[in-house]
């Protein structure tokens, strides 16, 4: 693996979309007991039920540390899932792995960009955090993929999505937050934007989801269902303090065009809950200094957007909840030719993400 000094941009490469075809997806096995209760077995025991879910559309490869490999290798038994050994700080891999990047040409290469466990020592999820900051690069290096690197440039990939025909969507919570990129403007991170992704318009939404510890990813929040088309997670109970942020994401979109000039078509997808984790939930997670608290007050940011497309499926989260049913019909109306494949979400979310957090899809190389 060579690390470029070039851009993707530059190269001819940029972002497909995440309905583009997909050689396979990426996964890395939770452990971590500060953040997964009961020392990770029940995030566990999701995973598997993730990977599996997955490896019925397509590979999928879990990375998984020194000490959890026999572990994962026996619980992932199945031939279309391959067990690799990647050190790693917690499992977050949209946010720690590579965007991968294509061209024209047949090749696939990757970004990695800089990470601090969403802020650093200001509101960051844990420390340390460099086993993470390495694992995009060890990714690209079994993959043979060539790197570009933001240093000094921090995002994760749960923060942007891509219709692979010019835009890109993300929140200026998160990116514009001072835990990030504090000494550069918008206008700065959006040039970065443009020449890592390839991309020509960044539609900035206000806020993500309320009390999303990653500081308000997109992707728990809306997400691109076709060019043109985006999915956002919407309540019309003015008393829930998601009310402010989805119309104010709406106004947003009502009012930009995308890179292609088109307005932009919004689902509405309603919001579970609210839920909250049980206090013996919490109690099952070891209490570090400097890690994320798990309280049963704190309302979790829930969110039904939160989902994978792979090849000829959508892997969404359920939570038990009233709405997982119109959230189902919802996916199924507006990817017809999708099978939505629905697994219980709620130990993902219990760590602080879900489906879409904690999977990296890596895009099939393409040939004009």
């Amino acid at each position: 693996m060579k690390t470029l000094n070039s851009t993707p941009r530059a190269d001819g490469f940029h972002m497909p979309a995440e309905w583009a075809p997909q050689t396979q997806v990426w996964m890395v096995w939770p452990e971590r007991p500060d953040n997964w209760r009961l020392g990770g077995k029940p995030a566990q025991a999701a995973h598997v039920t993730l990977a599996k879910a997955i490896a019925r559309f397509e590979p999928v490869t879990v990375a998984a540390s020194a000490g959890q490999y026999e572990n994962a290798r026996r619980q992932l038994d199945q031939p279309n899932i391959r067990v690799v050994e990647i050190s790693n700080d917690d499992a977050w891999v949209r946010d720690t792995g590579p965007t991968f990047v294509i061209d024209g040409h047949g090749e696939v290469r990757g970004v990695d960009w800089g990470f601090n466990a969403w802020g650093g020592f200001d509101g960051g999820l844990y420390a340390p955090w460099n086993r993470d900051e390495e694992l995009a690069a060890k990714v690209l290096e079994m993959e043979r993929c060539q790197r570009y690197q933001t240093e000094g440039f921090v995002l994760e990939g749960g923060s942007i999505h891509v219709d692979g025909e010019g835009t890109v969507i993300t929140t200026e919570e998160c990116l514009l937050n001072r835990n990030r990129n504090p000494h550069l403007s918008r206008e700065q991170i959006e040039a970065v934007l443009r020449d890592h992704l390839a991309v020509d318009t960044v539609v900035w939404l206000p806020d993500g989801l309320y009390n999303d510890e990653t500081d308000g990813h997109v992707d728990n929040f809306c997400c691109y269902v076709r060019p043109g088309e985006v999915l956002l997670a919407w309540t019309d109970d003015s008393n829930d303090p998601n009310y402010a942020r989805c119309h104010a994401a709406m106004d947003v979109l009502k009012n930009t065009r995308d890179a292609k000039g088109r307005e932009f078509i919004v689902h509405k997808m309603p919001i579970p809950g609210p839920l909250y984790a049980t206090a013996e939930e919490c109690a099952g997670v070891d209490q570090v200094a400097g890690s994320q608290e798990r309280d049963p007050s704190v309302r979790l940011a829930g969110s039904y957007v939160n989902f994978l497309i792979v090849n000829g499926g959508i892997i969404a989260p359920s939570f038990d909840d009233p709405a997982d049913a119109e959230a189902r019909a919802i996916l199924a109306r507006i990817f017809p030719d999708h099978e939505v494949v629905m697994i219980p979400g709620r130990e993902l979310l219990l760590g602080g993400g879900n489906i879409h957090c904690l999977t990296q899809q890596q895009p099939a190389p393409v040939k004009r």
